[in-house]
Formats: C-alpha cells, structure tokens, sequence
C-alpha cells in the first residue's frame, strides 16, 4: 500500500551517461527546466497541427495541453511520466461536424466543442470503472497482464510509432529535393549530438539538434538563397502576452454521436501508453490505469470547454523518455507549466510557425521511429518467445494492421489503425490464448 499519495522524489544525478532517472526521482532544478523544455520541443510540433487541420487556435491547444498534463499529473499522484497533447483522433470527427473547409478559423467550431466534451465524459466513465475495479482487486489488476502480455503492449507500442511513419516520411520529403537532404541534415544533427556528445547535451538531444538543425538551415535558405527563408516579420509584430481566442462549445446530437465514440481510441491510446513506461521503468504502473483514462478524461472535457482540443497521452514523449531514459514525473510538471506560459505568448505562436517544415520533417522521423524501436525492446527485455506461432502471429498481424493503417468503419464511427491494432491484438491474443496448450510451437 502506498504510504503517500504523491511520491517522495529522491535527488539522483542524472547528467551522467547511463543513469536511469525512474518516476520518483528528480534532477536538480536546472536540468528539469532543461528537460521539461525537451518535452516541450518534441510535442508541440504534433499538439499545434492539429488544431491548425481543424481551425482551432493553436495557443489554446498549448496552453490546454499544459494544463491538461497537471491535471493527469494530479490524478496519477505523480506517479505515471505522461504529457497531454492534442488528439489527431479527433480530427476526421471535427472536420465532418463542422464542415471545415482546410484554412483559417473554423467558424463551426462551437458544434466539435460540445462532442468532445462528451467524448471526454464517456472516457471518464470507462476510466471510473477501472478504477473501481483495481480498488476491488487491491490493485493487483492482473486481469490486464492476461489480456495484454509483452508480445501484445510491444507489437502496440511499435505500431504507435510505424502508423506514423508516413507523417514523418512526407513531412521528411517536402516539396524539394532541398527540403529533403535538410531533413537527413535534421536527422544527422540529433544522430551525431546522441552518438558524440555526453552528459547533458546527451540528454537534450532533441532539444538541441532542433536548435542545431534550424541554424543550419538558416544558414543555407536565409544566407546562400537556397529553399524558402525562414520569416521573422510576425514574430517581430506579436506581442509577448495575450489571451488566445476561447470558444465556447454548443451542444448538437449529431455531432455527439461521431465524435463521442473517439474514447474508444483515447483507451487503446493511453492503455498502450501505460504499458510501454511500465516496460520501460521496470514498474508495474497498471494500477494507475483508470486513475490515467479519468485524469485524460477530464482533461479532455476541460479543454473543449475553453475551445481547445481534445488530449491524449504523447507518443512523441514516450520517445524522449526512451532515448534519454529520464521518467521523473517532475520534468512534465516543469513541461506543463512552460506550456502554460507559451500558450499565453502569441509572440511564441508566431515564433514556432517559423520553424522550417523540412526540419520538423526529420525530427519527427527520429522521435517517431524512436517509438517504433521501443516496442522492439518491450520484446527483447521480456524475452519474448518467437517460436510460439501464438506470438508470432499476433505480433505479425498487428504491425501490418497498425502500419498499413487499417481501418474499420460502422456508420459514422470510424476507427483507424492505431486503435484497430490495439483492439486487434487484444482479441487475436484471446483467441488464440484459448487453444494454447494444444498448440504445437514452431516457425510458421
């Protein structure tokens, strides 16, 4: 039993190379600013171009991400490493309630607001239930080790990063042949700082190698007159502090029975998530499952309530944590509170749409395939037994389903390869499990 609510963060030096910085234990405080700042970084590329494909305002979607990430922080007692950013399983649901047309300011989005307020309620209810399960249990919830092994919570979490490989690869290639070799030059920069570098230019890799990569491309677009320069005029114009436009929602049934249904993938998402840092920190955080789905949840419903997107758990920081191996629950606290202030910062809203798409392009293919290779660890650390045909087909099965993208559509409700995956492994596991002992082992 627990003796507190919140963790007793022990101080660890976690500049050095090597060292495993687990959820209850922190850094000093300027390399959690350092780190939160990271975090930052690698999520706000994916938690702004959502609500841009969606017309909202992407202040809103950072300060709300901010706030979101403390709420689950809370409800966790800060004992699960998540950062909360903008769902894209909200996007297809948005666009056909409101009619958007791909450009400026979503004048229906009063309508989206209200669905995902509701979307957000229905996740809370699942993760109520959970949560009242694990209580009856002791928190044992060994009924989720039987329904997702490693074979099952690896194959998902690399599915995360292989379903988006193809955002990665077009951002990666851009309209040029110039885009694309600045996008490898992205890729080399953070490559070399991982390989190179040590202590705490390691562990910043990305934040660096952003920084790295966006002074280079400087160099060749705006001096040598290579692409398309990179354009202050707007950051110069901004003001440093002010509201973003808040919206208010309105409540439409049409709208509620296509988007309510997304907390279906806002489970399998946030489930897989749970999983991955488990395999990851070497801590069985299943017990902090339903308090995870009511604090997105509630988030969710929090953040439409202003105009702002709904929220996930990121897969972009399940990337970092893997590569710098840092879990402290306090950098995300640090993160959030940095969101906070940027997304009161219209000057930073003029500032990251500066960022050159070719080397967002190449970060995302680091941290998304970063993901990837997480799930591949998740087997290799548990020992996962490929010569089970049971295994082997179900982790064959999901990476095609999860990589190819398929999906499964029942009237307006539409679920798409992430979350067919996830289900999909869940259930051919089932299934298969139900014959196990008959089963002859082998190489298929």
């Amino acid at each position: 039993m627990l003796n507190s609510y919140f963790p007793r963060w022990r101080k660890v030096q976690g500049g050095a190379q090597g060292v495993v910085v687990q959820p209850d234990e922190c850094l000093s405080w300027p390399q959690n600013i350092a780190m939160g700042a990271q975090h930052v970084v690698a999520m706000f590329g994916s938690t702004i171009l959502a609500p841009l494909l969606m017309g909202f305002d992407p202040n809103v979607a950072i300060l709300m991400s901010g706030v979101g990430t403390l709420i689950f922080f809370l409800f966790v007692g800060g004992r699960v490493p998540s950062y909360l950013g903008s769902s894209f399983a909200f996007i297809g649901g948005v666009i056909a309630v409101t009619g958007y047309a791909g450009s400026g300011q979503n004048l229906n989005i009063g309508v989206a607001l209200g669905a995902i307020i509701v979307c957000g309620l229905v996740y809370t209810l699942i993760g109520l239930l959970i949560w009242w399960m694990n209580v009856r249990s002791g928190g044992a919830a060994a009924w989720i080790d039987r329904w997702m092994p490693p074979v099952v919570t690896g194959a998902v979490v690399a599915v995360i990063g292989l379903n988006l490989a193809p955002i990665a690869a077009k951002g990666a290639m851009g309209g040029s042949t110039f885009d694309a070799l600045m996008a490898l030059m992205t890729v080399l920069c953070v490559g070399g700082i991982a390989v190179y570098t040590r202590g705490t230019t390691q562990r910043l890799l990305i934040l660096v190698g952003l920084l790295l990569a966006c002074i280079i491309y400087a160099i060749f677009a705006n001096g040598l007159g290579f692409g398309r320069a990179i354009d202050f005029a707007d950051v110069a114009k901004a003001p440093w502090l002010g509201l973003p436009q808040f919206a208010a929602p309105v409540f439409q049934l049409h709208a509620i029975s296509v988007i309510a249904p997304v907390a279906i993938i806002l489970v399998a998402e946030n489930l897989g998530h749970i999983k991955a840092v488990s395999a990851m920190t070497g801590r069985n955080l299943d017990v902090y499952l339903g308090r995870a789905f009511v604090g997105d949840g509630v988030a969710t419903m929090l953040s439409g309530s202003v105009g702002g997107t709904g929220v996930t758990t990121y897969a972009e920081n399940i990337g970092v944590m893997t590569v710098t191996r840092i879990y402290s629950t306090l950098v995300f606290v640090v993160a959030a509170l940095i969101a906070i202030l940027l997304g009161f910062s219209p000057k930073f809203g003029a500032l990251i749409q500066t960022i050159p798409g070719p080397v967002l392009g190449g970060m995302s293919v680091v941290v998304f395939g970063l993901i990837a290779v997480a799930g591949a660890r998740i087997w290799v650390v548990n020992q996962v037994d490929f010569s089970d045909n049971r295994n082997l087909i179900v982790a064959a099965v999901t990476l095609i389903l999860g990589a190819g993208n398929f999906t499964l559509q029942f009237g307006a409700f539409k679920l798409d390869g992430i979350g067919t995956a996830t289900f999909g492994a869940i259930i051919l596991y089932a299934l298969l499990r139900l014959g196990s002992r008959a089963a002859p082992k082998g190489v298929v």
